[in-house]
């Protein structure tokens, strides 16, 4: 078995990144390879072709490896909906909502699964990358730990350290991770990566000799810092480019639970769009479409989105002909009642959505996993994409349906064609059903913009940037091997 683990110093200093990246080297070299992420915390999820649910980095990482989704490349996926709780999804499906110190006594029934499911993927790919999550060296978190070093000292797999040195101190991030660790852990960690370097590397060079001598670790590589570089992120919602006022504009506003805001992507890479993310009291601006995410606590963001005044705003909007779009969980807010008898989403009650479209919600224990094709109600364009939710909606704005998945009617378009409100995500992946729905909003002059090619090029220059910046050889057949 070749297996190496990608931990980084801190969240976000490129562990899901690089490991996308070496996938597609991987690949390139001939390589059946697969990845995997033991534990992940995320509201971005993707979903499999056997209607298992998991980590959105991680499909991108299959993706990079040219290989199906499977539940087991992310066994553990942690969904919070609380500032304390989350639901936690095992091996694709959800075993209820734990708080953070009920799941600490989950933790060994999850490790089962950690090491029930690499030992699945072991079987079938003879190459596995695998992707910690946040820091190794999180005392708090140490004991029971199944996300980083505790999942690689009982794989017995090999560890490099990525840091990102465009935040700043990066040999004390590299020095104080390892510091950190026990003597049996330090061993398993062969070298260390640098992202995001801008500039000459010769200015870094005495830097880099410093930290091998220091630390008796090689530096494996310092990958540049790769401008435009667009990817799907794990978790985080992107920050928001200058506004400009010559392009279409459209605004989200930035939930506190907001997930899967990857359905965005090809609205806000689209070269004629202004998409912006408007969050916690920050003026609402005027715009030509308004899309409400989905979310994981719809109840506390409906709640959240009327205190700030959205209400007010979304009723302006459409008296003037703006369109609305609502997708999964926005499409539960946009009707007249969501009720949460089980307490699903924490404490049962009902809360009085925006009252735009004649449905309401009541949110069930099962939930609706699937990857669905179909088509636009009012165009022939197709559309793919995958439903995740935990809610029943019946209504007489149903009658009139936004889509056509399967042959069976999915979402609503109102009677007077301002708001289209949709359980699908991925909704604008396909290149078509962007245009329809684009057109549908306002924008008549479109340029051709495919998402699903756009990832591919960058997955590309991601991986011609690691073969550059890293000794690929050396790294399969030493450090993995």
């Amino acid at each position: 078995m070749n297996a190496l683990m990608v931990q980084g110093t801190t969240s976000d200093a490129g562990k899901s990144i690089l490991v996308a990246g070496l996938c597609r080297v991987l690949h390139r070299h001939g390589l059946s390879v697969a990845p995997f992420k033991p534990q992940n915390m995320a509201l971005n999820s993707a979903v499999t072709p056997d209607g298992g649910e998991i980590g959105r980095a991680q499909a991108l990482q299959a993706q990079a490896a040219k290989v199906s989704l499977s539940v087991h490349m992310n066994p553990v996926l942690l969904k919070p909906n609380t500032d304390t709780g989350a639901q936690v999804i095992l091996q694709g499906r959800s075993i209820g909502n734990l708080e953070a110190l009920d799941y600490h006594d989950y933790k060994p029934k999850a490790a089962e699964a950690v090491f029930d499911s690499y030992a699945k993927l072991q079987a079938e790919y003879p190459y596995l990358l695998v992707e910690g999550a946040g820091s190794p060296a999180e005392i708090n978190l140490r004991k029971g730990d199944i996300a980083n070093m505790g999942f690689a000292l009982r794989a017995k797999c090999p560890v490099i350290i990525i840091a990102d040195i465009d935040k700043g101190g990066v040999f004390a991030h590299l020095v104080g991770t390892l510091a950190l660790l026990t003597a049996e852990e330090q061993a398993l960690v062969k070298g260390f990566v640098i992202n995001r370097f801008r500039g000459d590397i010769a200015l870094l060079q005495n830097g880099l000799d410093w930290l091998e001598e220091y630390t008796k670790k090689p530096v494996l590589g310092v990958l540049p810092y790769l401008h435009g570089l667009n990817l799907d992120a794990e978790d985080a919602v992107p920050e928001n480019q200058e506004s400009t006022t010559d392009k279409f504009r459209i605004i989200v506003p930035k939930l506190p639970h907001i997930s899967n805001h990857t359905d965005f992507e090809p609205l806000r890479l689209h070269p004629e769009i202004d998409l912006q993310y408007i969050s916690h009291l920050e003026a609402i601006p005027a715009a030509d479409l308004i899309i409400l995410a989905g979310s994981k606590n719809v109840g506390f963001d409906l709640q959240w989105l009327k205190s700030q005044g959205w209400q007010t705003a979304i009723d302006k909007h459409l008296r003037y002909g703006g369109k609305l779009i609502g997708i999964c969980g926005g499409l539960q807010m946009l009707g007249e009642a969501i009720d949460d008898p089980l307490g699903i989403e924490g404490t049962p009650q009902s809360h009085e959505g925006l009252g735009l479209l004649a449905l309401s919600t009541t949110l069930k224990e099962s939930k609706e996993l699937s990857n669905k094709v179909g088509r636009l109600s009012f165009d022939d364009a197709v559309v793919t994409g995958y439903e995740i939710h935990a809610g029943k909606t019946t209504g007489k704005a149903l009658a009139n349906p936004a889509l056509i998945l399967e042959g069976q009617p999915d979402g609503a378009i109102s009677v007077d064609n301002q708001i289209f409100a949709s359980y699908l995500h991925g909704l604008f992946d396909s290149s078509e059903a962007l245009v329809a729905l684009l057109a549908w909003a306002g924008l008549k002059s479109l340029e051709p913009f495919d998402i699903n090619k756009q990832r591919e090029e960058q997955l590309e220059r991601l991986a011609d940037a690691i073969e550059e910046s890293l000794d690929i050889d050396h790294l399969i057949n030493e450090v993995m091997g």
